[in-house]
């Protein structure tokens, strides 16, 4: 069954378009000429784009460029764009001119059109409206079209992707004041190190989201500056010369955004360095979310055989073949958008460098990538959030039960014992599968008071509110609040390289005959010795 159509005419001849679509010759013959991929020229560019073609007419009417009425039934027909009511009418993808020119006219033509029949016109007919004449006037697709990436891209990160960040910050930094008390090993190159709090860990999750945040924040400004006014090339011929900052106002206006003309239209037309800068924002937003989804999955791994150190939700089965098992899908899910994102960053960045002269051509794929990244991020930490992050559960047990099994405790014995002893003890503990504890108190290092004082976890995790051991020495020389500690610890020797454990341990034990009547540990007050021999002085210093 054929289609009916109706003839639409532009510059090269007739063209036949689909009698219920409100398009023109010049969408037709793009639709025709671009038949690559699928990827259609976002939604919340085509609104951005209908708000500079009302701000347009309101402007050229109140300069006196333009038919009250013509201005009217414009922004009449660009409302309708705007509020989503004519998508179908926008079918373009966006491999096609550099500029964008096929979709500025896919909007001038629609808008023409839509405006034509609320005049009572003759669709196609280019009367009263026209979509070059009067919905593009005092414009070129050069400046309308970023003006439109930059409103499309302000009006997404302010009503979307910020308050996405900022729901996620309130959550990790919930999760970080109730898990604040909760000690649990830390772990550096995926081995074990020494212990924090979980809500220390989370901390950190809080500030790299909220260094996202920031980063957003400083280059908003940059994207608020719009090209419209330069029209070709950024001189602004055919534009009136208060065209510029009275149509930035009427954009302000409509969005509630503080736009404004940009002060150097060359740069506006012919670069799109704040579009590279934001891409690159983006892209440190996915690095952090990246590392933060993963440490989730990682702590969440198990049940029985991984970390298993807190629990997430269980929102879907998770294997088609294993019965019973639950995957950590929504930080998967968010994980893949970060990839996306750091891809669409390297597309912007390479398509950002490529302006020739006066003119960047490489407006469209600059524009889809941007927006998809900044919906896919807003999207995903919302989900994110609402399915995983509200949901996590600290594993106690398991936790405990890492703190006490760990070597790396032994780094609060570096004080007391020195850094090679404590080395040796880590060894031997675990060659011997026996606790630091047995280890250091069979070969006499601490006994088992200064052992226990020197192993406090609340002092370990926050340091600044225990011993200062660099800054608490009293007059005398010893620490305030110290433990005993071996009183010919200066002299013990130092773990040689060619040392196996048990020759350390011999020269160890052999460095602790002390003579008759004399005790293992210092009395109260004792200095505490060096952490290795002293070097002599050399000349000069």
């Amino acid at each position: 069954m054929s289609q009916a159509t109706r003839i639409e005419r532009d510059s090269m001849g007739e063209v036949a378009v689909p009698a219920d679509r409100y398009w023109g010759a010049q969408t037709q013959r793009a639709l025709m000429n671009f038949r690559i991929g699928s990827e259609r020229m976002p939604r919340e560019l085509i609104r951005a784009l209908a708000v500079v073609k009302q701000a347009a007419a309101e402007v050229n009417a109140e300069l006196g460029l333009l038919d009250p009425q013509i201005a009217e039934a414009i922004q009449k027909a660009a409302q309708e764009v705007i509020e989503g009511k004519l998508d179908d009418h926008f079918p373009l993808v966006i491999w096609q001119t550099g500029s964008g020119t096929q979709t500025n006219m896919n909007v001038n033509e629609v808008i023409a059109n839509r405006a034509i029949e609320m005049l009572g016109g003759e669709l196609g007919s280019k009367n009263p409206v026209h979509p070059n004449d009067h919905v593009n006037k005092a414009q070129s697709t050069n400046d309308a079209f970023p003006t439109a990436m930059h409103i499309a891209a302000a009006e997404q990160i302010v009503h979307h992707l910020i308050p996405s960040l900022e729901r996620f910050r309130e959550t990790l930094q919930r999760k970080a004041e109730e898990y604040r008390d909760i000690v649990k090993i830390g772990r550096t190159h995926l081995q074990d190190a020494t212990p924090l709090t979980l809500g220390q860990e989370f901390s950190g999750y809080v500030a790299q989201v909220g260094y996202g945040l920031d980063a957003l924040q400083r280059v908003l400004p940059k994207v608020y500056e719009l090209a419209l006014g330069g029209t070709a090339v950024g001189t602004g011929i055919n534009a009136h010369p208060e065209f510029a900052e009275r149509a930035a106002r009427a954009i302000a206006r409509r969005t509630g955004l503080p736009f404004v003309s940009a002060p150097n239209k060359f740069a506006a037309l012919a670069s799109h360095d704040a579009m590279v800068e934001l891409a690159g924002v983006l892209q440190t937003i996915a690095a952090s979310l990246h590392k933060i989804a993963n440490d989730i999955r990682w702590l969440a791994s198990g049940p029985r055989c991984g970390l298993g150190e807190i629990s997430i939700p269980e929102n879907e089965p998770g294997s088609s073949i294993m019965p019973g098992k639950v995957n950590p899908t929504q930080a998967e899910a968010l994980t893949m958008v970060c990839a996306q994102v750091i891809g669409n960053t390297a597309t912007v960045a390479f398509a950002g460098s490529l302006g020739n002269f006066e003119l960047n051509v490489y407006k469209p794929v600059i524009a889809y990538n941007v927006l998809q990244s900044i919906r896919l991020l807003a999207d995903a930490v919302e989900s994110f959030r609402e399915h995983c992050a509200e949901g996590i559960r600290p594993n106690l047990e398991r936790i405990q039960e890492y703190v006490q099994r760990s070597l790396m405790l032994v780094t609060a014995l570096t004080p007391y014992i020195g850094y090679d002893n404590a080395a040796m003890v880590a060894k031997k503990a675990f060659q011997e599968n026996k606790t630091l504890k047995e280890v250091v108190l069979e070969l006499g290092l601490l006994d088992e008071k200064a052992f226990e004082e020197a192993m406090q976890l609340d002092k370990m995790v926050r340091p600044l509110a225990g011993i200062q051991i660099a800054k608490s020495r009293t007059p005398g020389g010893s620490l305030s609040g110290a433990v005993p500690v071996p009183e010919r610890l200066s002299s013990f020797p130092i773990v040689l390289p060619g040392d196996g454990l048990q020759q350390s341990e011999e020269r160890l034990k052999a460095s602790l005959r002390l003579p008759a009547g004399r005790s293992s540990t210092a009395p109260p007050g004792a200095s505490v010795p060096s952490r290795s021999p002293t070097r002599p002085a050399r000349e000069g210093t």
